[in-house]
């Protein structure tokens, strides 16, 4: 793992991307433990956090989550899923942060060395190369070790940098007995797939 204690640094988190991974790794993470974990690498100018809320509902099992973060170090980031229906007559939820996480990245750049991103979507390859050609560094946080990988190779193969997100469960993982800080959660079609098991969004 390669930082300098000198970059100055912005975490830009895909929320439902990464929920997913650490899902499919069999852990929850510990946002205040990953806060802490990147602080301690670079001077941390920003953590942004990314995720769409069903706003008609009376009670989004998100919100104590996305609450405790705009409260303890997060710039939290927000806009209302769509809700459709496809061709076959299912209901989906749709949520794509993709643009703005695109647009504030490309704002932060002129301020940062090192840029650290927290999703495996292949969309974001040009983005991570436009980054870069702005003379900032690039790593990408997601897994490979998951059936089937949640990090498209193509990003991958763009980041200056790849952090496996399973060899860091030991520093980012809640412990069983934790129950203070709210566990990532998103209303969808089934209980087991929190952020949609049918929703593009969340694939590579």
């Amino acid at each position: 793992m390669t930082f300098y204690t000198q970059e100055r640094m912005a975490l830009f988190i895909d929320g439902s991307n990464l929920y997913s991974a650490a899902r499919s790794l069999g852990f929850d993470i510990d946002y205040r433990k990953l806060l802490t974990m990147f602080a301690s690498k670079g001077r941390l100018i920003r953590a942004f956090y990314y995720t769409a809320l069903m706003e008609e509902q009376e009670y989004s099992p998100i919100r104590p989550l996305v609450d405790w973060l705009d409260y303890n170090g997060y710039t939290l980031v927000t806009k209302p899923t769509k809700e459709y229906t496809d061709a076959q007559g299912r209901r989906k939820i749709k949520g794509n942060m993709d643009i703005e996480l695109a647009i504030d990245m490309m704002e932060m750049v002129p301020f940062l060395d090192h840029v650290v991103l927290f999703s495996g979507d292949g969309d974001f390859r040009r983005l991570v190369e436009a980054v870069q050609r702005k003379g900032v560094r690039v790593t990408v946080v997601s897994t490979i070790r998951s059936q089937p990988p949640m990090v498209a190779d193509e990003l991958r193969r763009q980041a200056d940098i790849f952090l496996e997100l399973q060899d860091l469960t030991g520093q980012i993982a809640r412990s069983p007995s934790q129950h203070r800080e709210p566990r990532q959660m998103m209303p969808a079609a089934t209980p087991n797939a929190p952020y949609g098991d049918e929703d593009d969004d969340l694939e590579p």
